[in-house]
């Protein structure tokens, strides 16, 4: 007795397909490099005020992260091609299966929503140490003495580097004469 095997027959890829598939990196080089093109052209347009005083002016960076962008493309290209492969993220141990943690998501978008409501109504120190407690609290800090102590020293720091060092204006509120 024979038996007539029944397979389907497998479409064998295309040696084309599979260079693609084993290079799938590429998509990322060709992708840096169009973001550095774009970062370039758009640089080109930025007016240059005749006032500018010094070597630096505000075409400089601009133009320096997109010639960086096609560098870190064109390298990245070379190593793929080489034959270089990214390596798997083996960092997290990630339950995909786990539902997602809604409370904390949305007790991070209060704190983010309220300091961007209440900066212009009670200044930068005071909206920044609702966001900095507020986070903390919802990526489950509780301590009640440590948490809004430390929030209020880093919104009074942030401010301080903005707006005294940086020059970054940012809105005082009521303690606009303390600071």
């Amino acid at each position: 007795m024979t038996e007539t095997a029944t397979t389907t027959p497998e479409t064998p890829e295309s040696p084309k397909r599979n260079w693609l598939r084993e290079h799938s990196e590429l998509g990322i080089c060709v992708l840096l490099a169009l973001l550095g093109v774009l970062v370039l052209a758009d640089a080109a347009s930025i007016s240059a005020d005749f006032t500018q005083r010094g070597p630096v002016g505000p075409k400089t960076v601009p133009f320096l992260i997109g010639g960086l962008l096609l560098v870190v493309s064109v390298l990245l290209a070379r190593d793929v091609l080489r034959g270089g492969r990214g390596e798997s993220e083996t960092g997290e141990d990630v339950d995909l299966s786990a539902p997602s943690d809604w409370r904390t998501v949305l007790l991070l978008s209060a704190s983010f929503l309220a300091n961007a409501v209440l900066i212009n109504v009670i200044g930068f120190p005071l909206s920044g140490m609702i966001l900095f407690w507020g986070c903390s609290y919802a990526l489950g800090s509780r301590n009640a003495v440590r948490d809004p102590l430390l929030a209020a020293v880093l919104s009074v720091a942030t401010y301080f580097v903005f707006n005294n060092l940086l020059g970054v204006p940012l809105p005082g509120g009521p303690l606009m004469g303390v600071l």
